[in-house]
């Protein structure tokens, strides 16, 4: 791969193309598009500005995608091959589509021929790329009319995923996904052990850079920018985190000296939130001991301090016997709920994923169950809006158990709004009837 951007300039629009389509063709064989573009992005040695518009460039085409493989079915006469080919028109087809106003329309057209060009796996389909591009621009308005009649097209989903919203949510289904396909907002956690709300609103304002408050700590900035240009990041004034995420930490009504465990903690987002509302002591567990480094990093940049173990919130294997006073349970998913972040989910998802993924959070339920104090408290959270993953199985919960229910949010969905602006997640919180 290497190679073959050496022979693009790295600040054209044709070097982030072929990069986005590679990334693309990744999510199309089964990977989740970070790590498709950190792949991308290490054996192209981009710069910070190429990684940008790569980035930027791929998630638009997953947002786009029902349309554009719909316009490409249309276009060309067969399915396009090998799949960085269908990436790389995707990817096209997406800028043309959204209107992007930094990109002429038949300068896409152009750049995405030069990047056809330059890879020898798909050199031979440069004319074809041209000459299906170009016929979008002649004959767009009755090509998009035929698209706009099939589901996938208009709402940029799979058809199943679809269903299921209309199914779960007959009132909102389109609100729903709507929200999902918009790009999400950049919102911070103010680290309430360093500063106040609106004293950072205010040192925001100083800075240039506009906000507002959408949570009890949260900031919502009107444009996203580095995490390098936020006041007091590398200080651990501030984290990014969406605001529906920082109501975890709150609900456990923690007290100084209480055993808490973060069961599933990477990336470390919820860690580092109970640990700057209360001095606890904190273990958080995670099966992947890479994933566990991150949320040292993010700790060690709030600097604060919670024991780390690489453990399977399944079993018992990583317990140490001593029972918890307080237990988040971040359960596995679907992540239906945060489709605007990681648009590329709705693609990579199965029908059959929430049934699989319910029966794990399941088991990891039960066992967590047994590593609670009575009278402790254990709280459910899923970045899932299906039911089967959310209420259906808090209830299956309490009933197996004989749980005590407390209040808690139960299913928020993905909203945004001026001053209400979250993802779509899900709480229960327990408690353990006393012995």
């Amino acid at each position: 791969m290497a190679k073959t951007f050496a022979h693009i300039k790295p600040d054209s629009l044709a070097f982030s193309l072929l990069g986005a389509a590679h990334a693309i063709a990744q999510v199309r064989g089964g990977t989740a598009l970070p790590q498709a573009l950190s792949q991308v992005f290490t054996l192209t040695s981009a710069s910070p500005q190429a990684r940008g518009a790569m980035q930027d460039i791929a998630y638009r085409s997953m947002r786009l995608r029902g349309k554009t493989d719909a316009l490409i079915g249309l276009l060309a006469q067969k399915p396009p091959q090998p799949p960085l080919l269908h990436g790389l028109l995707g990817a096209a087809l997406g800028l043309i589509v959204a209107g992007d106003d930094r990109y002429d329309e038949f300068t896409v057209v152009d750049q995405a021929v030069a990047a056809t060009a330059a890879d020898r796996k798909i050199a031979h389909a440069k004319g074809m790329v041209n000459a299906v591009l170009r016929r979008f621009l002649r004959e767009r308005p009755m090509l998009e009319q035929r698209v706009a009649q099939r589901i996938e097209a208009v709402w940029n989903y799979p058809a199943w995923w679809i269903e299921e919203t209309k199914s779960s949510y007959p009132d909102a289904w389109e609100s729903i996904l709507k929200t999902g396909n918009l790009a999400p907002p950049l919102t911070l956690r103010v680290n309430q052990r360093k500063t106040e709300l609106d004293a950072y609103l205010k040192r925001l304002h100083e800075a240039g850079i506009q906000a507002v408050r959408v949570g009890p700590q949260a900031v919502r900035l009107a444009r996203p920018v580095p995490v390098q240009q936020i006041p007091g990041f590398e200080e651990g004034m501030v984290s990014v985190q969406d605001a529906a995420a920082q109501l975890a930490a709150p609900l456990l009504d923690l007290a100084p000296g209480m055993r808490v465990l973060d069961a599933c903690a990477a990336p470390g987002g919820k860690t580092g939130h109970l640990l700057e509302c209360c001095d606890v002591d904190l273990m958080a567990i995670d099966r992947d001991p890479a994933r566990l480094e991150r949320i040292r990093q993010n700790l060690d940049r709030l600097q604060l301090h919670a024991s780390l173990k690489a453990g399977d919130a399944s079993t018992a294997d990583w317990w140490h016997g001593v029972a918890f006073d307080r237990i988040l349970a971040d359960v596995p998913c679907t992540a239906s709920g945060i489709v605007r972040r990681h648009p590329d989910i709705r693609w990579l998802r199965r029908p059959e994923d929430a049934a699989q993924l319910a029966a794990q959070s399941a088991r990891i339920l039960d066992n967590l169950w047994t590593m609670l104090r009575p009278g402790g408290k254990l709280l459910l959270v899923t970045c899932s809006i299906w039911p089967l993953e959310s209420a259906m199985q808090a209830q299956s919960f309490t009933e197996r158990h004989q749980a005590i229910r407390l209040p808690a949010p139960g299913q928020l969905l993905p909203t945004q709004q001026e001053r209400d602006d979250h993802d779509g997640l899900f709480y229960a919180l327990f408690q353990k009837p006393p012995v």
